[in-house]
């Protein structure tokens, strides 16, 4: 018996630490700079048959899911790109299941892997040029009705990233592969 709960959040729900350290911070940034590799090397060698797999019955395929992570992280950058230059923007909430409804998706795999590489680059330099007071700056997401600060969003998105390798992860040793 598959646990769902567990297909669903391999490594668990997000956490946020009671205090942020600069630690966690660093653990993140480094994580976040070395994702597209982690990412890479994963999914390299999976046919066409694997890529279209989903990761949990009712889940997206794994092509879905290395699409929805760089419409995901191209949303993350730009948000942190508003938040330090603005004061606490309003982000744009996105219908990430609509999404991965779109032509898009039915791109080769490669295409976004580009694009995370590409991302996670630029990502890794801003978070690496950033103050500790930049890390307290904040945007202001609709959905939540609150103001998230980016080293928070820093360790979400460290989360996030693990999470969907988790998937893909948890999916090969499933399947055998």
């Amino acid at each position: 018996m598959i646990d769902i709960e567990l297909l669903k959040y391999p490594i668990g729900k997000f956490q946020k630490p009671e205090l942020i350290l600069d630690q966690n911070l660093e653990e993140a940034i480094t994580y976040l700079g070395m994702f597209p590799q982690y990412l890479e090397e994963t999914v390299q060698s999976f046919s066409e048959e694997q890529l279209s797999t989903p990761y949990r019955p009712g889940g997206w395929t794994v092509m879905q899911l290395i699409h929805h992570l760089s419409d995901s992280h191209m949303n993350a950058l730009i948000r942190f790109k508003l938040a330090l230059t603005e004061v606490n923007p309003t982000i744009k909430p996105y219908d990430e299941a609509a999404w991965a409804q779109l032509e898009d998706y039915s791109l080769p795999m490669s295409e976004s892997l580009t694009l995370i590489r590409g991302l996670h680059l630029k990502w890794a330099i801003v978070l690496k040029s950033m103050q500790v007071q930049d890390f307290e700056k904040t945007y202001f997401h609709p959905e939540s009705q609150s103001s998230v600060p980016l080293s928070e969003v820093t360790l979400m998105y460290q989360w996030h990233s693990q999470h969907h390798l988790a998937h893909i992860q948890h999916l090969m040793i499933r399947e055998k592969w």
